[in-house]
């Protein structure tokens, strides 16, 4: 976020296309993207709002759950964050950054697709914190394929248990510490909406991500507990380099958004602070849409 005392042409705060050839392998790393993504390191600014909160967010080593473990550390909360391993430097900045503020931070890494991790990095959050109220599920898979028969099962089985089955055991494992007051937060996609042809298992999953969260969002009101979903669009995340997008599109990414450029992912910090925050006391079951315009419908 750019300074917020003064006002900005929205379409002029952060860079547009065309962007440079940046090919990286999965799962790619930030610090490697040029222009490297504004996830809030210098332009978030907190305002008390998660004071003494025990945040978990997976993938919080870059884009959104960068953007929203910073955030959360700068409202004053104590932050755990989970990412493989072979995303740690960029995780050792967030880590860095976390406890900058003078709060807690947490490394979780290791892999969402074994269902005993998922459980194991969600007792040691609980344990590390010394408790948990905010649940950030938020790391994610996307990887294209231009056709059906180029989705093997093997890809659409990594693209299942990393969006919705570590959602499942992560959800499953966090709620029976999380207490009354507490909020769960998933990320879906446009994708869920408006799914792109060479994105049908990602897409898919975005899709079953809003299902299960207004499901579970039901069942945990019941103990006093909100849920809600958001739903970014073209967001300038590594996710889009390391395999998410043909190259020709990353060179692109964004110039078809009401606004000509991507999203960044700080954009999307104060939707997830207000999500976890008091301030969202009536809000549950929700889809906030993040989307440059596409709107979720």
């Amino acid at each position: 976020m750019k300074d917020q005392t003064t006002l900005n042409d929205p379409r002029k705060l952060y860079p547009a296309p065309p962007f440079s050839y940046q090919p990286q392998g999965a799962p790619g790393l930030a610090r490697k993207m040029e222009p490297v993504p504004d996830h809030g390191e210098e332009s978030y600014r907190g305002s008390s709002k998660l004071v003494g909160r025990k945040a978990l967010v997976t993938g919080g080593d870059s884009g959104i759950g960068r953007a929203a473990a910073i955030a959360f550390a700068r409202e004053g909360a104590d932050v755990a964050i989970s990412y493989l391993p072979d995303e740690e430097s960029d995780a050792r900045e967030v880590i860095q950054l976390i406890e900058a503020e003078g709060r807690k931070a947490v490394a979780l890494p290791g892999d969402i697709k074994q269902e005993a991790w998922c459980r194991d990095l969600v007792e040691k959050a609980v344990s590390d914190l010394g408790g948990l109220d905010i649940l950030v599920v938020n790391a994610g898979r996307q990887q294209y394929r231009e056709t059906i028969e180029e989705l093997s099962t093997e890809d659409f089985d990594k693209t299942m248990k990393t969006n919705l089955y570590a959602l499942h055991w992560i959800a499953q494992a966090a709620v029976p510490h999380l207490p009354s007051g507490a909020s769960v937060i998933t990320t879906a996609s446009i994708q869920a909406y408006q799914p792109s042809p060479i994105l049908l298992d990602y897409a898919t999953t975005k899709a079953g991500i809003v299902a299960y969260t207004k499901a579970l969002a039901k069942q945990l009101i019941e103990r006093g507990i909100r849920a809600n979903v958001v739903a970014p669009g073209p967001v300038w995340t590594v996710l889009q380099p390391s395999g998410g997008q043909p190259d020709a599109k990353v060179e692109n990414f964004g110039k078809d958004s009401d606004f000509g450029r991507p999203g960044q992912p700080v954009e999307l910090a104060p939707v997830f602070v207000l999500l976890a925050s008091q301030e969202a006391s009536f809000i549950n079951g929700e889809v906030y849409g993040v989307t440059g315009g596409k709107g979720v419908a």
